[in-house]
């Protein structure tokens, strides 16, 4: 069935290399280009996301919304609008080129007057996304639902202290996730807005974590009870909404997995969190990797002068280049990817604001993967690594490591030994330099 074109003057986006000066065309990223021995399309698996390109006004705190976005007019039926503003979504996926899109159920159906007519509504659209699917190719990286907007979860969703909210966020996220399996989504991410506190004066924190800790199960249960086959991923995030959130980084989150069972969960790292969290992006891909919770990416990036969630379009590849090399060191994303939760500036109000923003951050991506992948390929930093540790390859650190010396055995050896250890350079700013030279000669 035909559909409205609302980018009738964009035609599709092209890699024309690093001299193109034709902004609506790729400079760096070229989808078959094979790096460290796969297609970068491959390596970054990018999507585009629902919510804050197709469902945002561009409102915030002081404004009403200033976008372009005539599929959110508010004189449409509900569900006309999400017909339309579902083809707009395809329309863009198709002519950007992304081999990928994330959504959460509200954003692609809108919530009813009842549960079940949400679902219904749900349902609909779900068989709409197919048929869009299908024609464009374009796959479902992961999908969530939203149990943050309406007022029910104001309190949380799995730590609320009604079980009411508990049964109707479970419910919730069943049906989000059997629209996810039944769109061959490769992830389902769970994104606790709420899931944290206000105020320690009325909080039992125990109990709410005890709570998300069976909602997780539950989540994990359905998921193998229906067969999907993805990976159920936590975006972990410190503060904003709540003061504290219980998913706040990814150790936190890698403790708490543990603690409670549930191994086969990944993190959905995004790079503004990791800022609201006082951390640099490349310390949270790394502490991820060496704890074994990497999942995927929510490429964006934060303002050092704002002290919340920006969700801006990445734009450096010095940031970036050293988040790939962590990942390409840790074998890749796997079913993951990159996801662009990213907004355009309230200012930016055409519709073709969108190809400009998610164009550069694309490019930027791709040469940052032609970064991590010179440094993994020429052991510049690894060698170097490795070489600062060898140490622990030697009898003393196997021994130590082994359990083979106890703490009186360890007193013994430096007393008779009369050891006396000297310090050895990091060589920071030689790696520094190192980095860069492998930025500048990117090409």
């Amino acid at each position: 069935m035909p559909h409205r074109s609302f980018f009738e003057d964009i035609d599709p986006i092209r890699f024309r290399g690093p001299d193109s000066d034709d902004p609506l065309s790729f400079r760096w990223y070229d989808a078959d280009r094979v790096v460290a021995g796969r297609r970068m399309e491959d390596h970054l698996r990018p999507a585009a996301c629902y919510w804050h390109s197709f469902v945002w006004p561009g409102s915030d705190m002081f404004g009403e919304g200033t976008l372009e976005r005539p599929w959110n007019d508010p004189a449409l039926d509900p569900m006309d609008a999400a017909t339309d503003k579902m083809a707009a979504a395809f329309e863009f996926f198709e002519k950007l080129g992304v081999p990928f899109f994330t959504f959460h159920d509200r954003d692609i159906a809108p919530e009813g007057s009842s549960f079940k007519e949400s679902c219904r509504n749900l349902d609909q659209m779900v068989d709409a996304a197919a048929e869009h699917m299908e024609r464009t190719g374009v796959q479902v990286l992961w999908g969530t639902a939203n149990l943050f907007s309406h007022r029910r979860y104001a309190a949380g969703a799995a730590t609320n202290p009604d079980p009411e909210v508990f049964a109707y966020a479970a419910a919730q996220v069943c049906h989000a996730l059997e629209a996810t399996h039944r769109l061959g989504g490769d992830n389902y991410v769970l994104w606790g807005g709420r899931e944290g506190y206000d105020t320690l004066i009325n909080t039992d924190l125990r109990r709410e974590l005890d709570q998300l800790a069976r909602f997780l199960h539950l989540v994990v249960e359905h998921k193998h009870r229906i067969g999907f086959e993805g990976t159920i991923l936590i975006e972990p995030k410190p503060s904003e909404p709540t003061k504290h959130q219980y998913d706040f980084d990814a150790a936190t989150v890698a403790g708490f997995l543990s603690r409670h069972g549930l191994d086969e969960v990944k993190v959905n790292l995004e790079a503004n969190h990791a800022t609201l969290g006082g951390h640099s992006f490349h310390h949270e891909v790394a502490a991820a990797a060496a704890l074994g919770v990497l999942g995927s990416i929510d490429a964006n990036r934060g303002d050092a002068q704002n002290g919340w969630d920006t969700d801006q379009f990445p734009n450096s590849v010095e940031d970036l280049s050293l988040v790939m090399f962590e990942i390409l060191r840790a074998g890749g994303l796997g079913r993951g990817g990159f996801n662009f939760d990213t907004k355009l500036r309230r200012q930016s109000t055409s519709r073709d604001d969108l190809f400009y923003g998610h164009i550069g951050a694309l490019d930027v991506l791709a040469r940052a993967l032609l970064v991590g992948a010179s440094l993994l390929e020429s052991g510049d930093l690894e060698d170097r690594r490795q070489a600062r540790y060898a140490g622990w390859g030697g009898p003393l650190g196997e021994d130590i490591l082994a359990a083979a010396l106890s703490l009186p055995d360890l007193h013994a050896m430096v007393t008779d030994r009369d050891l006396d250890p000297k310090p050895v350079s990091g060589r920071q700013e030689l790696l520094e330099n190192l980095v860069n030279r492998h930025i500048e000669r990117a090409r």
